[in-house]
């Protein structure tokens, strides 16, 4: 028997909740459905006070980064660095130059992030990616593990 498409967004919250529970710190988390000319957002919310503006355009950045490439934004990251063996603070430039995307300040792409947190969500027998869970607001290498946690979490729940 296969799977629901996927997590309803309360079981998403109560896992990321149960993972972060014993440091819980501002962040926003965000998933949403592809299919159409813009992703659908089926849910969104702050995890505490002290959530920023800015994670709303981090959270659309590394979303249109999983859209773009189909992996998450930690693998994207992780590539760049490995592919041209330059430090954490020279990999964003480069991933602009690679891929001729547009940067206003000269530094990071304006629409994309390659900064861990978001997630590319599948589902067996079609093609491409279904969804997106991002989260952000957390040091970028804990806004992966939570989702990365949360989405395992409930696989093995769900099996």
């Amino acid at each position: 028997m296969d799977k629901p498409l996927g997590p309803t967004s309360t079981d998403i919250r109560e896992l990321a909740a149960q993972e972060s529970s014993s440091a819980r710190k501002p962040a926003l988390i965000s998933i949403s459905l592809t299919g159409g000319s813009e992703p659908h957002v089926i849910f969104q919310c702050a995890t505490e006070p002290g959530t920023v503006a800015d994670n709303e355009i981090w959270v659309r950045r590394k979303r249109n980064t999983v859209l773009r490439w189909g992996v998450s934004s930690w693998l994207m990251r992780n590539k760049m660095l490995a592919s041209t063996g330059l430090s954490a603070s020279e990999v964003e430039e480069a991933f602009v130059k690679k891929f001729a995307l547009q940067s206003s300040s000269g530094g990071a792409a304006d629409d994309y992030a390659i900064h861990g947190g978001a997630f590319p969500v599948r589902v067996r027998g079609v093609d491409g990616v279904v969804g997106v869970i991002v989260v952000s607001g957390l040091r970028q290498e804990h806004d992966h593990q939570v989702v990365l946690e949360v989405v395992r979490d409930y696989i093995q729940n769900s099996a």
